[in-house]
């Protein structure tokens, strides 16, 4: 038998970037918080059999892929067959190890495998059986993606594993089960496992599928062509194969007198936290950030002070980066502070911090897009070609090319610096589900 061994844990920093100096009388004080994990080592391996393969290693993580297979999947036939294909790249893609299952969800979820209610432990030999059980996937029923989710999170919870993790595939709307079914589904799901969610063909609701990813924590994505499927699947599995530590908490301390305004994650993309926290002791919440290989994350933290006078100063708020011991009890990462310096140095109180207006932009821009999608399919063309413009604007200034070659789909861009633009008369469907599903994506600040 191997001699295997638990993988090496990230090493997490914590930096604050800040402008600190405020006027006299001023009270709101905006922080970028940087977080980095190194050291992991394990980010893009795949299965046993890839040369980025670290033998000697057993994977502490579990996997669930969930399948649509109600009926639309069968138009056009591409996407019953696409499916199939990207799960198997997927459980390609599984170190042996890895605890996985595969579920097939209709109106009511089925696990395919192992089929036992249970996971199997990838290996060559179950690699190969999960995939002749892929043969076996057939369309018809309905969709309702909270009992896939609850028979996810149940197979799941069977697994004694540090990452818990789900990917989810959908072509059609959550029409077999009431919205606060699925949100009740959500909310029993969260913090137990992250999940990635991609949307294929163009019949999806895209305010479901992100949303569900939000509240998971995971990554959303349209897939317009089934054909990009596989490669799209084999990308999200690498990724959840270099995750190796869960369940990681931003702790918030402030003193007494101040006040968090809002905690946002601002890159890669852009997810509101403020509504997340959970009480952690006295004047400390704690804030989810999910699973962590090697990657670095930032985040915009605003926090309100006490007024004070010229020359005062105080610590507004320190930062921590926080992990759940098995004994209850949490353990320190690393932390950085957020300073509160009263000046009468009108350059310096008025000057705004590069990173803070940078991510300040960025989650305009996000905001922006969606509501000028919005005006857009409501019929309001000032409304849309005003706040479209408004992006196409953000976009140039903060480099965002990616998201500057979405809306050029959308808009025709007069003069970008200025937002001048006009909406396209005809767009098409894949293009703007495209623009809204990547829209909160963002593009880092160079520090």
């Amino acid at each position: 038998m191997a001699n295997f061994s638990k993988p090496s844990v990230p090493r997490f920093s914590v930096e604050v970037y800040q402008n600190e100096y405020l006027p006299e009388g001023g009270r709101e004080v905006n922080a970028i918080v940087t977080v980095t994990a190194t050291g992991g080592g394990t980010v893009g391996q795949v299965a046993a059999g890839s040369p980025s393969y670290r033998a000697g290693q057993v994977p502490d993580a579990a996997v669930v892929i969930m399948v649509d297979c109600s009926g639309s999947m069968d138009y056009p036939a591409t996407k019953m067959r696409g499916a199939r294909d990207a799960t198997a790249a997927a459980i390609d893609t599984l170190r042996d190890g890895v605890r996985f299952a595969v579920v097939a969800g209709t109106h009511v979820a089925k696990e395919v495998y192992p089929g036992d209610q249970g996971l199997a432990v990838a290996s060559a030999a179950t690699r190969g059986q999960a995939k002749e059980a892929l043969r076996g996937l057939t369309s018809g029923g309905g969709t309702a993606i909270g009992t896939w989710l609850r028979l996810a999170d149940h197979l799941l919870a069977s697994a004694d594993v540090t990452i818990r993790h789900g990917v989810l595939l959908t072509d059609g709307r959550n029409e077999h089960e009431t919205p606060e079914a699925l949100r009740s589904a959500l909310d029993a799901c969260a913090g137990r496992f992250t999940c990635d969610a991609r949307g294929v063909g163009t019949d999806w609701e895209v305010k479901e599928v992100t949303g569900i990813a939000s509240a998971l924590l995971g990554t959303a994505d349209i897939v317009a062509d089934p054909s990009g499927l596989a490669a799209d699947f084999t990308g999200m599995m690498e990724t959840a194969m270099g995750k190796e530590v869960a369940d990681v908490g931003l702790r918030l301390w402030t003193p007494m007198g101040a006040e968090v305004r809002f905690v946002k994650q601002v890159a890669p993309k852009v997810e509101e936290l403020t509504g997340r926290r959970t009480e952690a002791g006295p004047r400390t919440g704690d804030y989810p950030t999910g699973s962590w290989g090697d990657e670095s994350r930032d985040y915009h933290v605003c926090v309100e002070v006490p007024a004070a006078s010229i020359g005062q100063e105080m610590l507004a708020a320190r930062v921590s980066l926080v992990i759940g011991e098995p004994d209850g009890t949490t353990r320190t990462l690393s932390q950085d502070l957020v300073r509160a310096v009263w000046t009468d140095d009108m350059a310096a109180s008025t000057s705004i911090n590069p990173q803070v207006a940078h991510y300040t932009g960025q989650a305009e821009l996000a905001r922006v897009i969606q509501q000028g999608l919005d005006a857009r399919k409501s019929g309001d063309v000032d409304g849309a070609t005003a706040k479209l413009g408004r992006a196409v604007q953000l976009a140039s200034a903060s480099g965002n090319a990616d998201t500057a070659k979405l809306l050029a789909k959308v808009v025709d861009v007069v003069d970008a610096a200025a937002g001048t633009v006009r909406l396209k008369a005809k767009v098409e469907v894949a293009d703007e589900m495209t623009l809204e599903t990547r829209s909160t994506k963002t593009v880092r600040v160079k520090k």
